[in-house]
């Protein structure tokens, strides 16, 4: 399966957010998504779920154009940087909607242990983010949106996704973005760069130095 995101359109009066961006995914690769705050990623992944209407945007699912929103199809999977999941409904719930249990969740994620019927208000930012991105992760779906899945939470918790998302992706198309560009970098196949409203395929690390996102990579 090959995602094309292609001449997206986003102004807000005479100001240009993202202007003529292209992304190509495809299943079996991470596609990651970097640049600096205020660039339009976020915009960008709401465009392609669905909630974020642009002033022109082309979406193909193996070429074919997609005339209605992605979530529709029930077959996308979206992390916001909001969050999602109801606070009156215990997580063992949430999971078994999502076709998860949460005694799979726990074998990964060793210090939930210590919740026996938790509720979302019961944990930290950082554990309701963890939660979350687990179960947008995990859970059926061809395409996977990923929004700033690593920032507050712990570096284990950041390696334990790392491994996660490099096995799901055999079978789903991913895309991430993420200030953590060290991570991003390890665990993406492709990489897009938005500078100047439109987006710039990465294909040297060193090429960040070049569109000065880093000033240095370190070695």
């Amino acid at each position: 399966m090959i995602l094309e995101i292609d001449n997206i359109e986003l102004s807000y009066g005479d100001k240009f957010i993202l202007n003529g961006i292209y992304i190509k995914a495809e299943k079996g690769k991470v596609t990651g998504i970097l640049g600096r705050n205020g660039c339009g990623k976020s915009s960008l992944l709401k465009i392609v779920f669905g909630h974020l209407k642009p002033q022109n945007k082309l979406i193909r699912i193996d070429g074919k154009h997609q005339s209605k929103p992605l979530y529709l199809s029930k077959k996308v999977k979206y992390l916001s940087q909001i969050d999602t999941i109801p606070k009156n409904i215990p997580l063992k719930r949430v999971f078994r909607l999502f076709d998860l249990t949460w005694e799979n969740f726990v074998s990964e994620f060793e210090t939930f242990r210590k919740y026996k019927n938790p509720h979302i208000y019961d944990l930290s930012g950082g554990e309701k983010r963890i939660i979350e991105t687990y179960l947008m992760l995990m859970s059926s779906g061809d395409i996977v949106l990923l929004d700033e899945p690593f920032s507050n939470i712990t570096p284990l918790y950041v390696e334990k996704f790392i491994e996660l998302i490099k096995k799901e992706k055999a079978h789903k198309i991913i895309i991430i973005t993420d200030h953590m560009y060290r991570q991003i970098l390890t665990v993406s196949n492709e990489l897009y760069l938005i500078k100047d409203n439109t987006s710039i395929p990465i294909k040297e690390s060193s090429q960040l130095v070049d569109y000065g996102y880093v000033n240095y990579l370190p070695t």
